[in-house]
Formats: structure tokens, C-alpha cells, sequence
């Protein structure tokens, strides 16, 4: 007679054939009842609706949103598609927040279908489907974006509420820097005699300072008997210049989180002291706070050490080889790690301080502080020594958060795009804030996303005369929040005032 474990092995291997068929939405009839009450028992199945599953891990406590998240989008293409075939799309504002590159969940996802029925599918963590019954746009106006059915860039643009433009800013600009020229949105515009639209669109583009685009819209429509008036739709002007045409998006978006957060950040954030900074006074008052850095930095991140052990570390009391006192061996290579990166950081320290330009150090160090980070791991065999070459080439996650870090094939654009701003700006604060918040937006790596950005935060902070800052574990709840808000709804003053309490200025 079967075991247990050998049960549920056999019930794994019908969920593993599924994932293998890139299935996400799991159905009732595409498992036997005996495997879905077994992988739902012992916690990798989870129920979204009646009838409807996903994958998930036992380790996930059942409140825990994240397994939720990962499989959000796909489970939402699978189930759309399952139910109404290729009679669906997303709704303009939400098609055009995804060719911006914003993957964010949002609570209630907007589908449109002539089939569909005008009611809510809830959904776990608060989420749901609203399935409006309308028409969609003829093709060429759907495009197929991250496996999911939404409106072309011009056929969103034309059919996004007025209101749009000015709650969705910067995905709206995005999406109107991809534009190339006024002939992708004209066919609609004449057909359908949209005098209102044409003239805000015109308005729009003239606004992002493209009056080429602008008179284009304004003079054909006319040509045509159509008479229109330029309306701005936005509430203010771009503050950079921004690029036109074809690009990555998640790049433009980037760049104008960057110019919109900018003013923000330094608002509420204190003045950079204006007395030359003592070089060995700051390495030396840096260094005696690398232990208490390193155990709030470590346990942030969920790994269990104590003073104690950074000590032995640090004082090379410890070896990857084999300690009885080191239970999790996991907990010290992650503090061994850390502190070799650690030395590697107080050189860069000493790079800023001797007036080299911030963005430049970290652009040139970041690596060399992973690496650091993660060779003791790789020595042990915990890791692959593949794991060290570089930008993570595979999706990433963030626990529990709303937002969808970027895919790996923006990875290398947007760490260029990040950088080149980083060196740039010349606003200490704005560079201490935003540099961290960039780096875990971006999250450019498989793992140690959080560790790298808050030595990146204090290279910042030594590069603007302020002293290095510890987030203590206790506030950590308050210091994800506050990136939270920032990642998904663009609010970066909660993460600036939170920064802005632990500095300490003369």
C-alpha cells in the first residue's frame, strides 16, 4: 500500500505537468478530485473562486498575499480566455497602464466583452473582475501585452476617460512618448468624427512639446470639416525632456517617476550640511555601526542572527566548514556575506567622500557588493557560482507587495536609464531617497535586492555630508509601507519622511 508521501507525490506530478503546460488558472476538471483535496490539504493548491485553483506553497501562511500576486496576471489571462475565447480586453486606462510598463495589481480589474455581464468576480485579497458588456476595438486596435488581451497605445489613447491624463500622469506620458507620429491616431479620429478627442490629444501632445503631432491632429481634423480646439489634459508640464518613439517603455516610465518624485523627495528631507566632511572622522564612525547595520539589515530581510555571531564574523571567528553553534548555517553565510560586502561598501564610502561623483561610484560598485554578498553562499555549494554573473534573467517577486517588479528583459535598460540619473542629479537628498527607491523598484537581482540598496542609500547619504543611517527591524513594517506607496501609487513622500527621521545633521 501506498505511503502518504508517496500520494502526494503522485498528485505533485499531475500539478507539475500543468505548470509545465504553462497553465496558471487551474480548473476543477483538470486534476481528479483525490489530487485536488490532497494538494489542497497540504497546502499547493490554493482556491481562487469556486471551481478555479492556483499553485502555491505550504510554507505561505493562508493571509499571505504573495502567491496571490505572482500569479495574478496569468491567472486572470487563463480564466478570461477559458471563459470568453478571444472576446475580451482589458479596459483602455488599464491597457495603457501596462504598455507603460506598470504591472501593478490593481484591486479591480476592468475587462470588457459582448459577453460579458455586468457583474463582480471577487477574487482573493480584496481583487476582483468587473466583466463590463461592450464592445472591444477591431483589429489592429488589440494587441496581446504580457499574455493578456488590451487595447493598442493608439486605440487606448483615443478611448481613455478625459481624466486619465491627469490621475495616471506619468503612465500616460509613457504611452504618448511611444507614439511616432500623428497618422497612428488619425484613422480612428476621422472615422468616428472625434472632435473632443482629437483636440485633447492635441492638447496632450503639444504638452509633452510635440507641436509637430499637435497641429498634425489639429489640421487634418479640419481638412476633413472637423472643427477642433487644443485642450491640455495634463495639470502641469514635464520637467526633463523626454524621448519619442520606440523604446522601452518601462524606460520612459523611469525616467518621469524620477523628474515626478524629484521635488517630492527633497522637500521633506533635511538640508545637506554645508561643512567639509572629516574622511577618516566619517569611515571611522561608519565602521562602528556596522554591526548593529548589519544585524537590522540582515533581520529586515528575515534572517535570523544575532550581534553575537556578526562579531564572531567579523572577527573571522567563523568558518562556512561546520560550527555546533550555528544551527542555520543559511543565518551565517548571509552574515558572512554581508560583511565581506561591507568592506567593499567602505571603499566606496571613501571614493564619494574624496569627491567623486555618487552615481558613478555605485554604478561602477554595485556589483562588487553582490558578489561579495553572495560568495560565501556560492562556496558552500547553498548557491550556483551562475548565480553571480550579473541581472537576474528570470521574474522576481516582491512578498506580499502589490507591485510587479519589471521582466527581466527591461532589467539592463533600466539599470542604464537608473544610473544616468544617479549621476545626473545633483540633489544630495533626491539621491539618497530615490536611489534606494529605484534600485528595489527595479529589483535587479534574484535576491539581496533590500541589502544592496540600503548600502547604496548610505554611499548616498556620505556622498551629501549626512551620517549613515541604520533602519531599525522594529520599523520595518513602516519602511515597506512607505515603499509600498511609492511602488504603487507613486506617493514617495511616506518613504522620503521615513529616511528624513533617521538623519541627524549638525
Amino acid at each position: 500500500m501506498a505511503t502518504q508521501a508517496e500520494k502526494l507525490a503522485k498528485s505533485l506530478e499531475a500539478l507539475t505537468r500543468l505548470r509545465d503546460e504553462g497553465r496558471l488558472a487551474i480548473r476543477s476538471r483538470d486534476l481528479t478530485r483525490t489530487h485536488r483535496e490532497r494538494l489542497l490539504g497540504s497546502g499547493f493548491l490554493q482556491e481562487v473562486m469556486k471551481g478555479w485553483y492556483i499553485q502555491s506553497r505550504p510554507e505561505q501562511a493562508g493571509g499571505d498575499s504573495t502567491g496571490w500576486y505572482v500569479s495574478y496576471w496569468g491567472f486572470c489571462a487563463d480564466y478570461l480566455r477559458e471563459r470568453f475565447g478571444d472576446d475580451w480586453c482589458l479596459s483602455p486606462e488599464q491597457s495603457l497602464l501596462l504598455h507603460a510598463g506598470n504591472h501593478t495589481v490593481p484591486g479591480q480589474l476592468l475587462v470588457r466583452s459582448s459577453r460579458g455581464d455586468n457583474n463582480v468576480v471577487s477574487l482573493p485579497h480584496g481583487t476582483s473582475l468587473f466583466t463590463i458588456r461592450a464592445s472591444i476595438p477591431r483589429s489592429p486596435g488589440v494587441e496581446v501585452v504580457s499574455g493578456l488581451r488590451a487595447y493598442s497605445i493608439p486605440a487606448a489613447l483615443i478611448a481613455v476617460s478625459p481624466g486619465f491624463f491627469a490621475k495616471n500622469e506619468i503612465e500616460a506620458r509613457a504611452a504618448l512618448t511611444l507614439i511616432n507620429n500623428a497618422s497612428e491616431v488619425l484613422p480612428v479620429l476621422l472615422d468616428k468624427g472625434h472632435t473632443t478627442i482629437a483636440g485633447r490629444l492635441a492638447g496632450a501632445f503639444e504638452n509633452m512639446g510635440r507641436p509637430r503631432i499637435a497641429d498634425d491632429i489639429v489640421q487634418t481634423m479640419r481638412a476633413a470639416g472637423h472643427e477642433v480646439r487644443k485642450s491640455d489634459p495634463f495639470t502641469n508640464r514635464p520637467t526633463i525632456p523626454l524621448p519619442t518613439g520606440s523604446g522601452p517603455p518601462h524606460v520612459h516610465r523611469l525616467r518621469l517617476l524620477w523628474s515626478g518624485m524629484r521635488e517630492s523627495a527633497i522637500s521633506c528631507f533635511p538640508t545637506a550640511p554645508t561643512t567639509p566632511v572629516d574622511t577618516a572622522a566619517y569611515i571611522k564612525s561608519a565602521e562602528e555601526k556596522f554591526t548593529t547595520d548589519a544585524y537590522h539589515s540582515l533581520s529586515i530581510e528575515g534572517y535570523q542572527v544575532s550581534k553575537e555571531l556578526i562579531e564572531r564574523v567579523k572577527s573571522g571567528r567563523w568558518s562556512p566548514d561546520g560550527d555546533e553553534e550555528d544551527v542555520n548555517q543559511r543565518n551565517a553565510l548571509a552574515a558572512k556575506g554581508y560583511w565581506q560586502a561591507q568592506q567593499l561598501v567602505k571603499k566606496s564610502l571613501m571614493r564619494v567622500l574624496n569627491g567623486e561623483n555618487p552615481g558613478v561610484v555605485a554604478r561602477e560598485d554595485h556589483g562588487i557588493w553582490y558578489r561579495e554578498m553572495f560568495a560565501p553562499s556560492v562556496a558552500a555549494g547553498l548557491i550556483r557560482p551562475s548565480d553571480l554573473a550579473g541581472y537576474r534573467n528570470e521574474p522576481v517577486f516582491i512578498s506580499r507587495s502589490r507591485h510587479v517588479p519589471p521582466g527581466s528583459a527591461a532589467v539592463g535598460a533600466l539599470m542604464k536609464a537608473f544610473f544616468e540619473l544617479l549621476e545626473a542629479e545633483d540633489n544630495p537628498a533626491a539621491r539618497v531617497v530615490l536611489g534606494h527607491f529605484v534600485f528595489v523598484f527595479i529589483h535587479p537581482y534574484m535576491d539581496g535586492n533590500g541589502r544592496i540598496s540600503r548600502f547604496l542609500m548610505n554611499v548616498m547619504m556620505a556622498a551629501g555630508g549626512y551620517p549613515w543611517a541604520v533602519i531599525p527591524v522594529e520599523r520595518r513594517d513602516d519602511y515597506m509601507s512607505s515603499l509600498e506607496k511609492a511602488s504603487v501609487a507613486g506617493d514617495i513622500l511616506p518613504f522620503a519622511r521615513f529616511l528624513a527621521g533617521f538623519i541627524r545633521t549638525e
